[in-house]
């Protein structure tokens, strides 16, 4: 969720914020539906002679689906990608794939249904739009409301991530896990850390979080299963990152 702000202990002393929405709205996530698939483009058949024949196999050296735009933007030392698909430019629903890097190759290592911002997604987000942003971003920071799982990220545990018992109760567990999407935040700080670097106009408090069954703010959800898969699995040492989008912006 994007931008929801409230009081109490973090790491570093600093005032924590809510992953959502703004204090003065408190509007919840909406949306609905869920992902499938595993992210790789489907093989395009050709037209000719009433024959269908397969597109040259994947460059293993590159994400599938991920155009050159974005995948110029993967830092050269990263070895763990996660990639976001999204169904479309104004859909909820999205499947997640991490890929890991063993010597030039990217390998798929696992895959979920995701869900994104309710509306869909943006190339120019703006706080309260209700869209993920287009991009490739860092993932330097973790958190939440249980303890640690076991995670390789730095992880602060607080309470104050706790979600408003004011909206539905299946959103209540939504910031139980959290990763920070390091869109317009200071890496190294907690994923509630409330500065904006760009301004609070351009949004922020981006994560992966729990899934609650439909879309978000802004955010990217999974299953409590791939969010602790997740945290005890990305590593600084790899230089994880986030590739994510609707799959036609992917693809540009």
């Amino acid at each position: 969720m994007d931008g929801m702000r409230k009081n109490g202990a973090t790491r570093g002393g600093l005032v924590a914020t809510v992953c959502g929405a703004l204090a003065v709205t408190l509007s919840a996530c909406g949306g609905a539906g869920s992902g499938s698939g595993d992210g790789a483009e489907s093989h395009a058949g050709v037209r000719g002679g009433g024959t269908r024949t397969s597109a040259a196999a994947a460059d293993p050296t590159r994400i599938p689906g991920v155009g050159d735009r974005l995948q110029r933007q993967i830092p050269a030392d990263s070895r763990q990608v996660l990639a976001v698909y999204g169904e479309g430019e104004d859909s909820a629903d999205s499947t997640a794939v991490l890929y890991t890097k063993s010597g030039t190759a990217w390998k798929k290592t696992r895959g979920w249904d995701a869900h994104n911002g309710r509306k869909g997604w943006t190339t120019d987000h703006h706080e309260d739009d209700r869209r993920s942003p287009v991009g490739v971003f860092t993932l330097s920071d973790a958190g939440g409301v249980l303890d640690d799982p076991g995670s390789r990220l730095p992880y602060t545990q607080s309470e104050t991530f706790q979600a408003p018992h004011g909206w539905p109760k299946r959103y209540w567990h939504d910031f139980d896990y959290v990763i920070a999407i390091d869109y317009n935040r200071i890496k190294g700080n907690p994923p509630n850390d409330p500065a904006r670097p760009w301004g609070d106009h351009r949004g922020g408090g981006i994560w992966l979080h729990m899934d609650h069954g439909s879309g978000t703010s802004a955010c990217v959800s999974l299953s409590r299963a791939a969010m602790e898969y997740l945290l005890r699995t990305l590593d600084p040492e790899r230089h994880p990152v986030v590739v994510m989008g609707d799959r036609a912006n992917l693809r540009a």
